[in-house]
This record gives structure tokens, sequence and C-alpha cells, in this order.
């Protein structure tokens, strides 16, 4: 894609759809901070962002069967009746048919009228893409809403980056609705909104591209776990960019700052630094993660307190 064609991508005075990956707080013993996770819920809804839980930000890969459904009960019961959330269908590490494990995750996630979203499994990698289309076919019928997710295996070892006949599959399974791509990769989500704008437009591609932030401007919008960091500043940002406002630039670039230092390698640690930037905040109790989580170095600290002097002004 050259520059003329990046350049007339710019979608100007767009509205974006912002979802945030949330982080799942923990208390000094250990234990999950509920009132913490629910409070921040809460403040992300307030904001203007949609959460999704359950996912990679919220240690999905870490939890067992019974604290995915105790954070499903958690998310309906501080957000209440009537508002949506996103929510990870997980299956890795599961033994079964993996249409029947993905529909009953699915159907825990749409009884409380939220939308699942399916990790990749490494089961299917190596698959057509005829084969994985089918798979995804079938674990997706009847259901309302679905996102599908496409993950790069830096990230974690279940996912990968599907090739273009694969992505336009999917595209044509009528109950998906959107993707998150997490390729790190701009060229490649170029390469995916240009499918969807000819191939299916309604289409929602959710940028996961954490160093690449502005992927709003050429279409995508966006699911990301620096999101859960701040996000009043996002949904600040994304009101600036759809009012054409120059202000938008500045609040754009302090946030792809947070998000370079954040999402430094290794790249899962990022949740150690989400952790210790919402305890700075105030937000949550302590800046413990998963016990399973990398660990970010003792100076973590002070350079997130350089990242919240930005972003603060």
């Amino acid at each position: 894609m050259n520059l003329d064609s990046l350049i007339e991508r710019r979608k100007l005075r767009r509205k974006v759809q912002g979802i945030a990956a949330t982080l799942l707080p923990f208390e000094s013993d250990g234990r999950i901070a509920v009132e913490a996770f629910q409070r921040h819920l809460l403040a992300t809804q307030r904001a203007g962002l949609t959460n999704a839980v359950n996912m990679d930000t919220g240690y999905v890969n870490y939890l067992n069967d019974a604290e995915r459904q105790d954070v499903l009960r958690w998310t309906r019961e501080a957000l209440g009746d009537d508002v949506c959330f996103v929510a990870g269908a997980y299956i890795e590490g599961q033994s079964g048919d993996v249409v029947a494990l993905y529909r009953r995750e699915m159907e825990r996630i749409a009884s409380l009228d939220a939308i699942p979203i399916v990790f990749q499994t490494a089961r299917l990698h190596g698959k057509s893409a005829t084969e994985k289309a089918a798979v995804y076919r079938e674990i997706c019928h009847g259901f309302p809403r679905v996102l599908a997710f496409e993950l790069a295996p830096i990230f974690a070892p279940n996912g990968e980056i599907f090739d273009e006949e694969t992505v336009r599959r999917l595209m044509d399974i009528p109950e998906l609705i959107g993707m998150k791509h997490s390729s790190l990769d701009r060229m490649v989500e170029l390469g995916r909104l240009a499918l969807r704008d000819a191939h299916r437009p309604e289409f929602k591609i959710y940028t996961g591209n954490d160093l690449g932030i502005n992927m709003i401007e050429y279409g995508s919008d966006y699911l990301l776990g620096l999101a859960t960091f701040a996000p009043e500043e996002f949904a600040q940002r994304d009101r600036l960019w759809e009012s054409s406002d120059p202000a938008y630039y500045a609040l754009s670039d302090a946030l792809q700052y947070l998000g370079n230092v954040a999402f430094r390698e290794p790249l899962p640690a990022y949740k150690h630094s989400a952790a210790v930037f919402l305890h700075l905040a105030g937000r949550i109790p302590t800046d413990m993660t998963h016990a399973r989580n990398p660990q970010r170095p003792s100076w973590e600290r002070e350079i997130l307190q350089d990242c919240a002097r930005r972003l603060c002004g």
C-alpha cells in the first residue's frame, strides 16, 4: 500500500467504537480485588468505552473455569442489566470437541446478554482456510453477535495471524460482526481494512495494536489493553478525532508514549505495567498481578509516573 493510498484512507470526523480489555486487579493477599474491578468497569463504561473481560488483560489464560464464571457474574452485577460488554471464549488446555467447548463458553457469555469473542486455539493451527471457517461457522451458528480474535503468537502460543483467504471466509459468517486484529503490523491491518471495505463494509476491524493506536484514523475501531490504563483519556481522544479538534494529536501522542513504554518486551508483562499505573492513579489497591504473570522491574513505577505526567499535561 503506497503513501497516497494511506493518505486517502484516513477517515476524518469518524465516530470510533472503543473497547477496553479490562485489567483484573489483586489484593495484597493474592485474592482478586472484586470491588476495585467493579469500580473500574463502571468508570470505563461511564467514560464511554465498552468493557471486555476474560481477555488476555484479565489473565484469561491463567483463570480456571469457576474464576472465569465469577468474572462474568461480577461484570454483569456491576454494569447492570442493560449495558453491553464483551467476554472472551477461551478453551485452550481443555479436552473435548472444539466446537462443543467453544459453544459452552459462548452460551455462558450470551446468557448474560454479553458478546463472546472467540480466542484462537492451537488445535486449529495448520488447518486450511476452508476447515477453519467451517469450524467457526459451527461455533457461531445461532448466536446473535460474535467477535473473532486474531492474535500474534508473540502474545500467546495459541494465537496465529490468519491468511487472507481465512479472513475473507470468516467475514462471510453472518453471526460474526467483527474481528480484533493483534498483529502489531500496520500494513497487515491496513490489508484487513481494505478487504473489509471491499467484501463486507459493515464488518468491524478492532485494532489490537497498542503500538499503533492511531489506526483509528484509517478505519479501525479498537479493543486495546492499553485503554484500561486510561479509559477517560481514550474516550476524550475519540471525541477529539470525531470533531476534528487539533487537540487530538497531543493526546494521541501522550497515549502512544504510554503504550510504547507499557508494551515493551516481554509483552505479557504489560499487565504488570497496567497494575502499577492504575495503582499510581489510586484506582486499584495494589500493583500485584496474577502470580503466573511476568513482572516488570522495580523502577517501573518511576517510568510510568513520567507517562502519567505527560498524559495529564
